[in-house]
């Protein structure tokens, strides 16, 4: 601690620290206050502002912004306003009757100072998203935006200093280096969005003041689709959400998993529904983004090098132009095991297309991998949806359908092992912000006095008869 007395970032965490308990003892109705004043800065004073800075940063089409960013920021915001006096109060439980006299709650309170690093591909939505909670649960917080997305840094940082004093809410832009030095100090809880990779990185570095965190990683998830699907409707799904946000996203479908007999069928339909969404030339669309960085397009186009290389059938796309970082919609089948895009996180718009000739084969793929963030099940057949769910592990599935899992606000959102640690949205984002504090309260005489020493013969019958009875 005394490494950071002169340091910027220490006296804005100690602010917070020392003004901890003002906010975690505020009413609810100071705290949707405060939700409001953060829903009208997104909903109405900044609106376009933000619809700006996501096509500067994402090429991020109009409507994308308004689903993606700002409906979910202002749906975690009402959801969290109206629910919020009933997640406050203490939730009673059960009492033993061998504790006869006494009764039992469980108490939310705020974890504290909390950290909350977001990442760049839905910049609004995966900072704000986690401060509703963290607001809704009664902490102070520091927020480190992505550096790779600065149009949208720049504007979080001014809603923030409008919407709230740095006592309570503060953003801090900056690279790598910062998240570093923030990283040091004794943070209650870290809330972290982003790779696997860099998710080791805050746990470990959470370790060293044994700060619980909620990590949101992602991981390859992928997508089933067996012979009984609707092809058509399922190939018009997978289409939309692969290539949402020009596949930058942690729950987008990764790669599909296909019953051979029906995989040309599939294609066939894909390029369908790319052409409709995107026509035939996607790099003229106003409905497609492009690539955050020159750094991940050189990746992504790495992978597509790779593909070529390993004689992969490229079924559409494949274009890509670097002044622009515009990667066409690409599908490629007929991948080697040793594919890059078969072992690393694609998080572009490229989707591999794996045939299997039984179902078994498929899920003993899936389960050779970490264990994704999401998994999508396309399919008639209960009987094999049942099978799947029952011997697969992901973080949340979605049935004929893909991502709008994420969007229902009663829905625990969250991975599991390699794609996450600990859930959010809605009242599991208010419990990963909070502690709950068990509270035992004794009213009457209590029968455990009966055995406390000195021990006797009559006190060991006693002992004998609670363990038997009660």
């Amino acid at each position: 601690m005394n490494d950071f007395n002169d340091n910027s970032y220490f006296k804005l965490f100690n602010q917070q620290r020392q003004n901890q308990f003002a906010i975690g003892n505020s009413s609810s109705k100071e705290r949707i206050r405060k939700l409001d004043q953060l829903q009208r800065a997104i909903e109405v004073t900044y609106r376009k502002e933000i619809q700006s800075a996501l096509y500067k940063d994402l090429g991020k089409p109009v409507v994308e912004t308004e689903l993606t960013e700002i409906y979910a920021i202002v749906g975690d915001i009402k959801h969290a306003k109206k629910k919020l006096k009933q997640w406050m109060q203490k939730q009673s439980v059960d009492t033993p009757i061998s504790m006869l006299g006494s009764s039992s709650y469980i108490k939310y309170e705020p974890k504290g100072v909390c950290l909350i690093i977001s990442p760049w591909n839905f910049p609004f939505n995966l900072t704000f998203g986690p401060l509703v909670s963290a607001i809704a649960a009664g902490n102070t917080a520091i927020i480190k935006p992505s550096e790779m997305t600065p149009h949208s840094s720049v504007l979080m940082e001014k809603i923030v200093s409008e919407v709230f004093s740095e006592d309570e809410v503060a953003l801090i832009q900056g690279e790598v280096e910062v998240s570093t030095e923030l990283l040091k100090l004794p943070f209650n809880h870290i809330f972290f969005t982003g790779s696997p990779k860099v998710g080791k990185i805050v746990m470990e570095a959470a370790s060293q003041h044994l700060a619980s965190v909620t990590l949101e990683l992602g991981g390859k998830s992928p997508t089933i689709v067996d012979k009984t699907a609707n092809i058509d409707k399922a190939a018009k799904k997978i289409m939309w959400a692969k290539f949402l946000n020009c596949g930058q996203i942690c729950v987008s479908p990764d790669y599909v998993l296909i019953d051979e007999s029906v995989k040309a069928s599939f294609i066939t339909s894909c390029i369908k529904w790319l052409n409709t969404f995107y026509s035939d030339n996607p790099k003229a669309s106003d409905s497609y983004g492009k690539i955050v960085t020159d750094k991940h397009f050189e990746r992504l186009s790495s992978y597509l090098e790779n593909a070529k290389s390993l004689d992969a059938k490229f079924e559409i796309g494949g274009s890509t132009e670097s002044t622009s970082k515009y990667i066409e919609p690409t599908i490629i089948s007929d991948l080697k095991p040793e594919a890059k895009l078969l072992e690393e996180e694609i998080f572009g718009p490229i989707l591999p297309i794996v045939t299997y000739k039984s179902l078994d084969m498929a899920m003993a793929y899936i389960n050779s991998k970490p264990r994704p963030l999401a998994l999508y099940i396309y399919s008639k057949s209960k009987a094999s949806i049942k099978k799947i769910m029952n011997n697969t592990r992901a973080g949340g599935t979605c049935i004929n359908n893909s991502v709008l899992h994420y969007a229902n606000h009663n829905l625990p959102f969250g991975g599991v092992n390699n794609s996450g640690i600990g859930k959010s949205h809605g009242f599991y984002g208010f419990k990963a912000f909070s502690n709950e504090r068990s509270v035992l309260k004794q009213h009457t005489f209590g029968v455990t006095e009966l055995l406390f020493p000195p021990y006797t013969n009559m006190k060991e019958k006693l002992a004998r008869l609670t363990v038997k009875w009660f």
